[in-house]
C-alpha cells in the first residue's frame, strides 16, 4: 500500500482584491475526490490538502509533509495556479527526492511537456486520470501507464493518452469524505451558496463543442458521456448522508440531453431529494424551455448560470457556438428559468477573438436588458490547449508566460489582440462594472426584490459593500513563492512547440529506472520512503 497527499492550491492571489472574487469558488473540487475514490479503492492510504481558502505558506505545507510522509504528492492546477504547482514541485523535492511529485487538471493536461520542462515533477497524469494516478500508486510502470509523461534522466516521455471513461456509472462514489467539511460552512460566498456547505458534484462528463477560449477538452475529451439518473441520486443522497446540503453541478452542457436531463430531474423528485444544486457552468440556451425549468426546480436546482459571453450573435457564431446560441434565444432562456422560480445568474467575456468594439458595446447593452439575479464580467485569457491560446502562440501574439496572470479577473496585457488595442479592451471591462452594475437601475431593483423575498437581503448588502470597496481587476502583489530561484526555465517558442492533448507523439520505448530502497534525513526525522514503482508494502517508519 502506497500513500498520497493530494494538494488542491491556494486561490487566495489568484482573486485578489477583484469584484469577481465575491463569488470565489471555494468549496471541495471534483477532480481530486474522484482520483482519490479510484486510488483508495485500490486499497492506497490518500490524504487530501485543500488550500483554497488559505494563504499559500511554504513553512507550512513543509512541515505537513513532513508529517504525513506520502510516497507521492499529486498536486491539481488550473493555469493562474500552475506557478504554485512548480513552487510545491521543489519544494517536495527539497524535502525528499525519492517522493514522486505528480501533476494533473487543465494546465498539465494542456502543456505536460511543457510542465514537467518548468518544474521538478516527476510525472504529468493528462487528460481524465481517475485510473493513470491509481496505476501509478499501484506500482506499475510508467512506459505501461497510458495517459502520462515521464521523465527518465533529461529526456521526457510519454504514453498514449488513456481511453475515456465510457461507463461512468461504474466509477468508485468521489471521496468526497476526505475534505474537511465545516472548514466550508463559514467560507461560501453566499452569492454562490445558499445552503452551505456545499461540494461539487458531475452528473455528465465532456462537450462536443468547440468555443475557442475553452479548454475543457484538454481533462475531459471531446465527447458526451452522461450517469444514469439513479446513479446520479446516489450521488445526492451520498453527500447529504456526509453533511453538505447543497450541491454544485460541474457538467458543462447538463442540458443539452434534454430527455436525459428531465429523466434524471424525475428521479431526483421521485427520491425526494434533500439537496439543493445549482448548474454554475452555463446552461445551452438553445435546450432551455419552461418543462425542462420547472422540472430542474422541482428536483431543487434554484439556480442557473447562463454562458452568455457575448451580446452579439455573430462573435457567438465565430467562436463555437455553431449559430445555434443567439442573443434572443438568451433572453427567451433567463424568462423561462425566472418563471419556473429560479434565480439566475449571467456570465460575460470582453476581448473574444472576434470581439470589436461595437461587439463590446453589445456585450454591455445585452447585460443590462437580460433579467438576471447576478452576473459576473470577464477579460477572456488564452488558456493553454484552447484554439485561442494555440493560435496565438503560433503567430507569436502571446505577450507573456507568467502563469500568475492568467486569469480573467486581470487586465494587464497577455497578448495582442486581433483587432483590438489592450487599452480599449480593458476600458470595456471597468466599463461593463459600471455600466451593468451601478448604473443599471433595473438591476438594482431586481436585486432588492429578490433578498426581501428570498429573505438574503442581509448578504445582497453585505456582498454589495464588498464588490463597492474592491477593484475590478486583479492588481494583487504575487505569491510569496519560496523556491522560485529553483524553478526550471524554459522558454516558449514556436519551434518548440508539443502535440496538444488530442495529437500526442507515440511512445518511446523504455521506462524509469526503479530506484533502490534509502533512508533520508530532514529536520532531525529519518524515514524511509519505498519508491512507489516498487511493488512492496509501505515500509514503518
Amino acid at each position: 500500500m502506497a500513500k498520497a497527499l493530494l494538494i488542491n492550491p491556494s486561490y487566495s492571489r489568484t482573486y485578489g482584491s477583484a469584484k469577481a472574487r465575491i463569488t470565489s469558488p471555494v468549496y471541495p473540487t471534483l477532480g481530486l475526490a474522484t482520483i482519490a475514490a479510484s486510488a483508495r479503492q485500490r486499497g492506497h492510504k490518500i490524504v487530501i490538502l485543500d488550500l483554497s481558502f488559505q494563504e499559500y505558506d511554504p513553512d507550512s505545507l513543509r512541515q505537513r509533509i513532513l508529517e504525513e510522509r506520502p510516497d507521492i504528492v499529486g498536486v491539481t492546477a488550473t493555469t493562474p495556479l500552475f506557478n504554485q504547482l512548480r513552487d510545491i514541485s521543489c519544494l517536495v523535492k527539497a524535502i525528499s527526492e525519492y517522493i514522486f511529485v505528480v501533476g494533473g487538471g487543465a494546465h498539465p493536461s494542456a502543456l505536460p511537456y511543457e510542465s514537467l520542462r518548468e518544474s521538478t515533477m516527476d510525472f504529468v497524469a493528462y487528460g481524465e486520470a481517475d485510473e493513470t494516478f491509481a496505476d501509478l500508486m499501484d506500482g506499475r510502470a510508467p512506459a505501461e501507464t497510458p495517459g502520462l509523461y515521464y521523465r527518465r534522466g533529461d529526456e521526457i516521455l510519454s504514453t498514449p493518452p488513456r481511453p475515456l471513461v465510457e461507463r461512468v456509472d461504474d466509477l468508485p462514489m468521489p471521496a468526497w469524505d476526505l475534505y474537511p467539511i465545516e472548514e466550508y460552512r463559514a467560507r461560501h460566498s453566499r452569492i454562490i451558496v445558499r445552503r452551505p456547505p456545499a461540494a461539487m458534484v458531475e452528473f455528465s462528463r465532456g462537450c462536443v463543442f468547440k468555443c475557442d477560449f475553452c479548454g475543457s477538452r484538454n481533462t475531459m475529451g471531446f465527447g458526451y458521456r452522461k450517469k444514469s439518473p439513479a446513479r446520479c441520486a446516489d450521488e445526492m443522497e451520498h453527500l447529504y448522508r456526509l453533511g453538505y446540503r447543497e450541491a454544485i453541478l460541474a457538467d458543462d452542457i447538463f442540458t443539452s440531453d434534454h430527455n436525459w436531463a428531465l429523466a434524471v430531474c424525475e428521479e431526483l423528485v421521485r427520491r425526494g431529494n434533500k439537496m439543493a444544486w445549482t448548474c454554475t457552468n452555463g446552461i445551452r440556451v438553445d435546450s432551455a424551455n419552461d418543462r425542462l425549468f420547472d422540472t430542474m426546480r422541482r428536483a431543487g436546482c434554484y439556480r442557473v448560470h447562463f454562458g452568455f459571453e457575448s451580446g452579439n450573435d455573430t462573435v457567438l457564431k465565430a467562436f463555437g457556438k455553431g449559430g445555434r446560441a443567439t442573443v434572443e434565444q438568451g433572453l427567451r432562456a433567463v424568462a423561462s428559468a425566472r418563471k419556473a422560480g429560479m434565480d439566475t445568474f449571467g456570465m460575460y467575456m470582453v476581448g473574444l477573438s472576434s470581439d470589436t468594439e461595437e461587439s463590446m458595446r453589445d456585450t454591455i447593452e445585452f447585460a443590462r436588458r437580460a433579467p438576471v439575479d447576478m452576473m459576473r464580467f470577464g477579460v477572456t485569457v488564452p488558456l493553454p490547449g484552447t484554439p485561442m491560446f494555440n493560435d496565438l502562440r503560433r503567430t507569436d501574439k502571446i505577450l507573456s508566460y507568467d502563469w500568475d496572470l492568467y486569469n480573467v479577473y486581470n487586465t494587464r496585457q497577455l497578448f495582442n489582440h486581433p483587432h483590438l488595442s489592450w487599452d480599449i479592451v480593458e476600458q470595456y471591462y471597468q466599463k461593463a462594472y459600471r455600466e451593468a452594475f451601478l448604473k443599471n437601475p433595473a438591476f438594482i431593483l431586481r436585486r432588492f426584490i429578490r433578498g426581501v423575498k428570498t429573505g438574503e437581503f442581509f448578504w445582497d448588502l453585505y456582498y454589495t459593500v464588498r464588490f463597492l470597496l474592491a477593484r475590478s481587476e486583479n492588481r494583487e502583489d504575487i505569491t510569496p513563492y519560496a523556491y522560485r530561484d529553483q524553478w526550471p526555465a524554459f522558454e516558449f517558442r514556436t519551434d518548440n512547440m508539443r502535440p496538444t492533448l488530442f495529437q500526442q507523439p507515440r511512445p518511446r520505448e523504455g521506462g524509469l529506472a526503479v530506484l533502490s530502497t534509502d533512508n533520508w534525513q530532514r529536520d532531525e526525522l529519518a524515514l524511509v520512503s519505498l519508491h512507489p514503482l516498487r511493488r512492496e508494502p509501505r515500509s514503518s517508519i
